[in-house]
């Protein structure tokens, strides 16, 4: 091998190092041709390439002139060296010839495992992993007193000892070994979940007495004690109410005004006695309940109207509509009824999608037509009010919008405007020619199959009753 790769406490001279390693030699020999000083295996290995020349002078060798070099040796082997395990903590400084000594004895120095485990590790670990790392090592158990390998101890023994004192887990505050947790957990501890025999859910043992004083499924008697088997909790009040044979319960007809009462099981008699009387108490409750239907009808059907003079009535299926009309003559549309404001005149619209009169065949009739109202008796005759009519151009861009507007004053001499009578039957007043047949089709004003028709009355001058 080259020279010593040791940690030396004072540099060396130069002669002690070998021109070939750079080391402190090792087995120096000296060359007595040339004076220079090799490594013995460093030289015979340069050697024996078939170069016999001195590697620092090229000049020829002989094996002759070689000779050990014991004065160098001397000067090194007495020189002052650092453990080869220094690094690992190790703080021995000696002569370089008194370390094989002390490496044999260095705690630092790597050893097999004397148990062979094929652990290698130093002698200042050796103790620790003998006594609690080797898996070869003999422990005894604590719990049980038995011997068992380190690593079926670690491994397999260690934490599942039958005999090893543990604490239950549901932390009921019980001690005990571990062969009898299983059994404790099971059937002894206070605090180990158990099921609810009635709703099956789960609860802590201790808490279930409590629950079953709110368990739903919990077996009570009826409060009727009408049979001796007992009924769920949660289903109690429904076998009051719609089952019990002992509660007592009204009539059927007690909406109608019958009053009595009495056990169910006599429910039955007691409605094949009475049944001409709840007859008749059936049939006058049905004529109240039509009086009150009348009057939330009207009350619904004057809340519903229109009452602020606007209407927009929209006319679908105008495609249909339109055929028919021309298959019949005069065949009018007539809107849904509206108020021109709360308290006001009642109107319709009247619309002839063929025409009628001078615009027949050829265009849109628009009428409004007034109508017998609520409070006609209080209003001002005739009718005076502005009124004007709008179809719109259904365009999506609304700044293209070319909606048709007409409006008109009524004047007072006009039948027209007089207050109604439940007996006339006028066409009303508006446009025969209020547009065309040709115009509708030039723009938006048919969309979707659909008419869409405003009326305003300007209700500025309405004078309120």
């Amino acid at each position: 091998m080259p020279g010593y790769s040791l940690t030396f406490a004072e540099k060396l001279r130069r002669r002690c190092y070998c021109p070939l390693c750079r080391l402190p030699m090792r087995d120096p020999v000296l060359v007595r041709t040339c004076g220079h000083r090799f490594c013995d295996l460093c030289l015979q290995e340069y050697l024996s390439g078939g170069v016999f020349k001195c590697p620092e002078d090229d000049k020829p060798l002989d094996y002759a002139k070689l000779y050990p070099d014991s004065e160098v040796q001397t000067e090194i082997m007495n020189s002052v060296i650092r453990c080869t395990y220094h690094k690992d903590g190790c703080r021995w400084t000696d002569k370089l010839h008194n370390l094989p000594t002390h490496l044999q004895a260095c705690r630092f120095d790597s050893v097999p495992c004397p148990n062979k485990c094929t652990a290698h590790l130093t002698r200042a670990n050796l103790d620790d992993h003998l006594e609690y790392l080797c898996p070869r090592r003999r422990v005894v158990c604590d719990f049980c007193q038995q011997e068992y390998s380190g690593d079926y101890m670690d491994q397999t023994h260690a934490g599942n000892c039958p005999k090893e004192i543990i604490w239950c887990e549901n932390k009921c505050g019980a001690k005990l070994e571990r062969r009898f947790l299983s059994n404790h957990m099971k059937n002894e501890c206070h605090k180990r979940t158990v099921p609810c025999q009635y709703c099956a859910r789960d609860f802590v043992q201790e808490t279930l007495q409590t629950h079953q004083y709110q368990c739903p499924r919990f077996p009570v008697t009826c409060p009727n004690r009408c049979d001796p088997t007992k009924i769920p909790r949660e289903e109690v009040e429904v076998h009051v109410q719609d089952l019990c044979p002992s509660a007592t319960i009204a009539c059927p007809f007690k909406d109608a005004g019958c009053r009595h009462k009495c056990p169910r099981y006599s429910l039955d008699l007691h409605l094949e006695e009475c049944m001409k009387t709840h007859l008749e108490l059936t049939c006058d409750l049905v004529k109240q309940q039509q009086l009150q239907i009348s009057q939330l009808c009207s009350a619904l059907h004057t809340i519903s109207h229109t009452t602020d003079g606007v209407f927009i009535w929209r006319i679908t299926n105008y495609k249909a509509k339109y055929i028919e009309a021309m298959y019949k003559n005069n065949k009018e549309l007539v809107s849904p009824p509206f108020y021109t404001s709360r308290f006001g005149y009642k109107a319709c619209l009247s619309v002839f999608l063929n025409g009628n009169g001078a615009g027949e065949g050829k265009y849109v009739s628009l009428y409004i037509k007034l109508l017998p109202g609520d409070y006609d008796n209080i209003l001002e005759w005739p009718f005076s009010l502005p009124v004007s009519f709008t179809l719109y151009d259904q365009c999506a861009d609304t700044d293209m919008r070319a909606s048709l507007s007409e409006s008109f004053l009524p004047e007072p001499g006009w039948k027209h405007f007089q207050k109604p009578t439940k007996s006339a039957d006028s066409l009303g007043f508006g446009y025969p020619k209020y547009v065309s047949h040709e115009i509708l089709k030039t723009r938006d004003y048919i969309k979707d199959d659909s008419l869409l028709i405003k009326v305003s009355v300007d209700n500025t001058g309405f004078v309120k009753p």
